[in-house]
């Protein structure tokens, strides 16, 4: 196997023996970037590296040398979605040109535990412009500052999911070990299908969300971007933990782990009870829907009981909730960015585009202005409304529902399908390799649960990836 594709375990291992340095993976990782990011393939993955990455590097082996390991991601390269702020010298700009001399004055809680963690930020990894915010007909991977991202299972050929899609790309491609994304509905899982990787969208509240560019407060997370279900547990692990300027995670504070790799059991779906709703798959082609089939024959093989089909009742498909609080939240969090910035709240993010229409304008701006009709206050009864009505048709009505109907550990979905009523009722989901259609084009079973059931779900994923190790790295 290329270096370049070892695991976060792999090259943990190789590190504690001396085999491999921090510096020699990280300059490995830099020249793969050099010959298939911006050159041959151009997957275009990244849209910036850390100016500082050797010389952290060389720090980190030396700390190695004279204090030992910091745990598991020490010395480790991690690539962040450029919504991420990074206290440093790099910039955060959720690929907008709006805020391409964007610095943040403070690394973002998640960026805070990688460090701490001993991981190296090697460098920020391109996106859908506002993580897929900004208008209709944008596709997947295009921001006006970082460009088009290719899918390096079929660059230009195969959709690259979004709004990840930078993070999960360069994972793909060999880039890094590892990266983290985020999600609003579906843009961790739906880029992780895409790209053939392991995908955790956790339950909100489970990894904070200071420092980074937001969407809507009741729908936004991070979460990891990997080739294993073991490296997604590892990474979990290290990100989960109570920031008191979020107080979402606060509800984490008896159900969150720190060693999520506990739950890799080999025999984890034995047992286990998962249930199919058949609607959620109408949309898949028959290539598609021969791959979930063989996914659900796989799994009763390995001792689930699959209860084929359950329906949840209800599917709350309004996105008014993430109009309103995507104007709130944003106008907080531009409002705080140093003078250096053009703009400082929504409707200067509009304004700043109209003014250079040429190069941020070549999809529009339709949901910005859409959101910017909005007050911003979060008073409207529209809102509060749909935001209620969200939570009763997502969670008590709809997942909560058919899973105690059922008795479910999960409910599976392929790809991202899923992903709306999970985002809406701030539950968790994996998604895993699932093999590959006559295309080429990678497919992935996702697994569903009810609030901080991280720790089943990563049993049951792993459960299913040991058994049918489906994932194969892409031909550059």
């Amino acid at each position: 196997m290329s270096e370049n594709y070892r695991t976060l375990e792999e090259i943990r291992q190789a590190l504690e023996k001396g085999e491999e340095t921090s510096l020699h993976l990280t300059k490995k990782y830099m020249d793969r970037i050099a010959k298939y990011d911006k050159n041959k393939t151009k997957i275009n993955a990244i849209i910036e590296l850390n100016p500082d990455a050797i010389h952290i590097a060389e720090a980190l082996d030396t700390e190695r040398e004279q204090t030992g390991s910091r745990g598991p991601l020490h010395g480790i390269p991690i690539l962040l979605k450029d919504n991420i702020d990074t206290g440093d010298k790099m910039h955060t700009s959720a690929g907008s040109i709006a805020l391409a001399t964007n610095y943040a004055k403070a690394d973002s809680f998640v960026a805070k535990k990688l460090r701490e963690a001993g991981a190296l930020i090697l460098g920020k990894a391109n996106l859908t412009e506002w993580a897929n915010f900004m208008t209709e007909g944008m596709p997947n991977g295009y921001s006006s500052r970082g460009g088009q991202v290719l899918n390096p299972y079929g660059p230009g050929r195969i959709d690259v999911g979004g709004s990840s899609s930078g993070p999960a790309a360069a994972v793909a491609a060999g880039f890094a070990a590892a990266s983290i994304g985020t999600e609003t509905s579906g843009s961790i899982l739906s880029p992780a299908s895409s790209n053939s990787l392991v995908g955790i969208k956790p339950t909100v509240g489970l990894i904070s969300r200071t420092g980074i560019i937001p969407i809507a407060h009741s729908q936004d997370t991070a979460g990891p971007l990997t080739r294993t279900v073991t490296d997604s547990a590892i990474l979990l692990g290290v990100l989960a933990g109570v920031d008191e300027l979020d107080p979402a995670t606060r509800t984490s504070i008896k159900n969150k782990e720190f060693d999520y790799t506990k739950h890799l059991n080999s025999d984890g779906l034995k047992g286990a009870r998962i249930g199919v709703d058949r609607n959620y798959l109408a949309e898949l082609d028959s290539d598609e829907l021969g791959l979930v089939e063989k996914a659900i024959e796989d799994m009763k093989a390995q001792g689930a009981k699959i209860i084929d089909p359950v329906e949840i009742a209800t599917n709350p498909s309004n996105y008014t909730v993430l109009f309103h609080e995507f104007k709130s939240d944003l106008n907080a969090y531009l409002a705080n960015l140093s003078a250096n910035v053009p703009v400082h709240s929504l409707a200067e993010v509009i304004k700043y585009n109209l003014d250079h229409a040429d190069s941020t304008l070549k999809y529009g701006q339709k949901l910005l202005l859409e959101s910017e009709e909005k007050s911003g206050t979060l008073t409207e009864a529209e809102y509060i409304d749909a935001r209620l009505e969200d939570l009763k048709l997502s969670k008590e009505k709809g997942i909560d529902a058919v899973i105690k109907e059922h008795q479910l550990d999960a409910l599976l979905f392929a790809n991202n399908y899923g992903a709306d009523i999970a985002a809406k009722a701030g539950y968790p989901s994996i998604t895993v390799p699932a093999g590959y259609t006559t295309g080429e084009r990678p497919i992935g079973i996702t697994l569903t649960g009810t609030a901080y059931n991280e720790a089943k779900l990563i049993e049951l994923a792993y459960g299913y990836e040991q058994a049918t190790k489906h994932r194969k790295n892409p031909s550059l």
